[in-house]
């Protein structure tokens, strides 16, 4: 009989002391790692628990880095911003302040001073952070603005502000220098003076004619080329009455001409000498009453008319809020006379109202939201069929939100609008809305910028859309919605932040506007009106630059983008915290205690050197050591 050796590796007790070998190993490893295991097999039941707070923390690690990186974003766009305010500060101290010593250039200093202000805000607007255009909304590789020498000086094939600004110029003073009035003498006794061309955007207009003159007769303002007429009927007036006669300049403000009569020698300023030959000749006094008006009015195209076309000008190639602008038409009264803002919607003719007039029933719909006519108590989107045109059009401004109220200027209507695209104005009573200057339906708006229709601009009778050959001073994104929202990104799980900016948002591109007129606009160095147009042109840039109610400001957008940093601070606060619990989380789940596993491995070591000394006692055993 043999008797079969003991094979230690196979035996059970080898089996078993390999097991603790592997244990020491797995209990050393720990020990100087820290570390369960090195994988997340080896982490038993609180693998899960790792696994999904390890997630969590990569999370939170790109929200931290996207944090961070908007925040550079925002803190150059608020840097820009801060610098658009001071450049504000300084054209508008000047403009207020401004001395009338003008350059060879027929400037001022502070025109020099808003010239080169206006390329610093140019520059501004083109910040970059990285390769990120901040202020071209979601068209970020773009250059936000054009170059400032080719937005006022145009280039090689398109046209640029300073020449949009001169043709404007020319066409609202008119070859005579008049305000594209025409005044005349029909009989001895009388003065008229008249718009040039009935429904032209330019020039003075004519909104109202009062009197004392004694005896003397008044007409209008009335008319399709709108009109008045003054006729002394071979009466002197008395010492001191006067004539007033209000104009609408092309900007919307409105000024006054008064004409006193006078027998002082010589005339004052603002008087037209009453006749006093032997005999009296009555009809000398209207030759003088005549004189007086064309030398007002001739100054008052020349000062104020300028400076007002200029800042019209700069509305027609700076202003994206574009317009739906409609045929001059007459109201029902006898004699005919232009719309304004009053003139009710229906009524019984001959009445102040249009005609043909919406009656109970009709609607108007305006970018798919619809206005009902009722014949009295509207409420919410409906109308008085004897409301008045500014009650509908306050109504149709709200429905557009337009940042620019609509107005009505010489007997046009002009719907204004922020979003040119979107415009879509039609009625279930096409005659009414005709009635309103608006033939073709749907009404939709003119693309900017705006150019003078025709040459000579000194004869021109219309605005056309210039595109094709005018600068387009903004490059970036000019889509609807809100500036804002054109730069997006999520922070935590569930917030997002906005922090988009465009140039072309009302508060900058007033601004820049306003700037670029006042650095623009030049004049003769010793032309006899040179003063009053620098003067009249100082007072409304400084209007312009004037914080308005109801008006976006600068310090708008950097409130807005403040709280975006608000909330992501926030957003960070909270990541912080929940990081320091999740990293708690995976410690108790992933670590091992020292303590334990020194404990463990002191155990297996006894355990183990147990083992060897059953091993080696086997080791020794013999069949006569059995036995």
């Amino acid at each position: 009989m043999s008797i079969s050796s003991i094979n230690y590796s196979s035996s059970v007790l080898g089996s078993q002391i390999r097991n603790i070998n592997q244990q020491l190993t797995d209990l050393s490893t720990q020990l100087s790692t820290g570390k369960l295991s090195q994988n997340y097999s080896g982490m038993g039941t609180n693998e899960g628990f790792a696994i999904a707070g390890r997630a969590q923390l990569s999370n939170i690690a790109a929200y931290t880095d996207t944090i961070t990186n908007v925040n550079v974003n925002i803190n150059l766009a608020n840097t820009a911003l801060q610098a658009l305010t001071t450049i504000r500060n300084t054209v508008q101290t000047g403009s207020a302040n401004t001395a009338q010593d003008l350059n060879v250039n027929g400037q001022t200093v502070a025109q020099n001073t808003a010239a080169a202000q206006f390329g610093s805000m140019v520059g501004v607007l083109n910040t970059q952070s990285g390769n990120r255009y901040l202020f071209s909304g979601t068209a970020f590789n773009t250059q936000s603005v054009a170059d400032a020498g080719d937005i006022i000086n145009g280039t090689t094939t398109q046209a640029g502000f300073k020449t949009v600004m001169a043709e404007r110029q020319a066409a609202d003073l008119g070859a005579s220098g008049m305000g594209r009035l025409v005044q005349t003498q029909p009989t001895p006794s009388s003065v008229q003076v008249s718009e040039d061309v009935a429904g032209s955007p330019f020039g003075l207009k004519i909104k109202a004619v009062s009197s004392t003159l004694t005896g003397a007769t008044v007409t209008g303002p009335s008319g399709s080329s709108v009109s008045f007429s003054v006729d002394l009927n071979g009466t002197n007036p008395s010492n001191g009455d006067k004539l007033s006669v209000q104009f609408t300049l092309p900007d919307g403000t409105t000024e006054q001409i008064d004409l006193t009569a006078s027998t002082a020698t010589p005339t004052p300023l603002g008087s037209f000498a009453i006749d006093a030959s032997t005999p009296v000749n009555p009809n000398n006094t209207a030759t003088n009453l005549n004189t007086a008006l064309n030398t007002a009015i001739r100054k008052l195209a020349n000062t104020s008319l300028v400076a007002a076309s200029a800042i019209v000008g700069g509305d027609n190639f700076f202003n994206t809020a574009s317009s739906a602008i409609g045929t001059p038409v007459n109201n029902q009264a006898a004699p005919p006379a232009p719309v304004t803002g009053a003139t009710a919607l229906s009524g019984a003719s001959p009445s102040d109202s249009i005609s043909p007039g919406f009656v109970a029933g009709d609607t108007i719909t305006v970018n798919g939201t619809t206005l009902t006519f009722v014949a009295s108590g509207a409420t919410g989107n409906q109308l008085n069929v004897g409301d008045s045109i500014q009650t509908l059009m306050s109504k149709i401004d709200a429905i557009t939100g337009t940042s620019k109220p609509s107005t009505i200027h010489g007997g046009s209507i002009t719907i204004n609008t922020d979003d040119a695209a979107s415009l879509n104005i039609t009625s279930s009573n096409t005659g009414a809305l005709g009635s309103l200057g608006f033939s073709a339906t749907p009404v939709t708006a003119t693309q900017p910028p705006l150019r003078v229709g025709s040459s000579p601009a000194s004869s021109a009778t219309t605005l056309v859309n210039g595109s094709a050959n005018t600068v387009k001073w903004y490059q970036g994104n000019d889509g609807p919605g809100s500036a804002r929202s054109t730069a997006m990104a999520r922070v935590d799980d569930s917030v997002t932040v906005q922090y988009g900016a465009q140039a072309d948002e009302d508060a900058i591109r007033r601004q820049l506007q306003a700037i670029a007129v006042f650095g623009t606009f030049s004049t003769s160095p010793t032309g006899q009106y040179s003063g009053g147009q620098v003067s009249a042109l100082s007072l409304r840039v400084t209007q312009a630059l004037t914080q308005q109610p109801g008006q976006q400001r600068i310090e708008d957008i950097q409130t807005d983008i403040a709280m975006a940093q608000n909330t992501m601070k926030d957003a960070s606060t909270r990541q912080t915290q929940a990081k320091a619990q999740l990293q708690t989380i995976i410690d108790q789940a992933e670590s091992a205690s020292p303590d334990q596993v020194a404990s463990e491995i002191l155990s297996l070591q006894n355990a183990l050197q147990a083992s060897y000394q059953v091993t080696s006692n086997l080791a020794q055993l013999s069949l006569v050591k059995f036995l």
